[in-house]
C-alpha cells in the first residue's frame, strides 16, 4: 500500500483567530514533525494543502493578508502544495488545477495519513470524504489540532473532548485513529 502524509491548514491564519491558543500547540508541533520528518526519510509525499479565502487583507485567509504560509515552528518541505476554500481537503487544487484525488491516484496513493488543523473540522471531514472515496486512512489524532469550542447550550468542549469524540466517530468507520508514534509509515 503506497502512502502519502496530509498536512492540512497547519497556518498562520489560524493565529489571528479570536480562538486561537497555544496550550496545545508545542505537543502538536512535535508530533507533527516527527511524521513529517518520518515521510521524507522513508520517501513517502509530503502534501501540504492550505485554506484560502479570497475576501481581502482583513480576513486571516486571504492571499491578501500574507497569513498563508506554514506555521513557523514547522519545516514540512511539502512535495507538493493545494489550496481549498472549503472544509475536506479532497476539493483542494494544485496550482494548475490538479485535484488532491486526481494527484493521489496519478501516484498510485491508496493510503493517506491525515494531520492538521482542526481536528473536528477539515480533518475530519476529510477522513470521512477520503474514506467514502476508497482511501485507507491513519488518522494520527495527536498530530491535529483544535480548540474549545461552545456548544448551543453553552456547554464548552475542551479540545481533547473533542479529539475524543472525533476518534469515536471515525474509528473502525472512516479511518484507523492512531497517535502519531504508532502511525506506519
Amino acid at each position: 500500500m503506497k502512502s502519502a502524509l496530509l498536512v492540512i491548514d497547519v497556518q498562520q491564519s489560524f493565529t489571528r483567530r479570536p480562538y486561537w491558543d497555544e496550550a496545545e500547540l508545542p505537543e502538536f508541533i512535535q508530533n507533527l514533525q516527527q511524521l513529517v520528518n518520518r515521510a521524507h526519510k522513508a520517501g513517502l509525499p509530503v502534501l501540504q494543502v492550505f485554506h484560502v479565502d479570497e475576501e481581502g487583507a482583513e480576513n486571516a485567509f486571504s492571499y491578501e493578508s500574507g497569513l498563508i504560509k506554514t506555521l513557523p515552528q514547522l519545516d514540512i518541505r511539502p512535495t507538493e502544495v493545494f489550496t481549498k476554500a472549503v472544509h475536506s481537503a479532497m476539493f483542494a487544487t494544485t496550482k494548475n488545477g490538479r485535484s488532491l484525488d486526481y494527484w493521489l491516484r496519478a501516484n498510485g496513493i491508496d493510503r493517506l495519513i491525515v494531520t492538521g488543523i482542526r481536528t473536528e473540522q477539515c480533518c475530519e471531514t476529510t477522513t470521512r470524504h477520503a474514506s467514502d472515496l476508497g482511501y485507507t486512512v491513519s488518522y494520527a489524532v495527536d498530530a491535529t489540532l483544535t480548540f474549545p469550542m461552545v456548544s448551543g447550550s453553552g456547554r464548552t468542549y475542551t479540545a481533547a473532548e473533542i479529539r475524543d469524540r472525533t476518534e469515536l466517530v471515525l474509528q473502525g468507520r472512516f479511518a484507523q485513529v492512531q497517535r502519531s508514534e504508532a502511525v506506519a509509515i
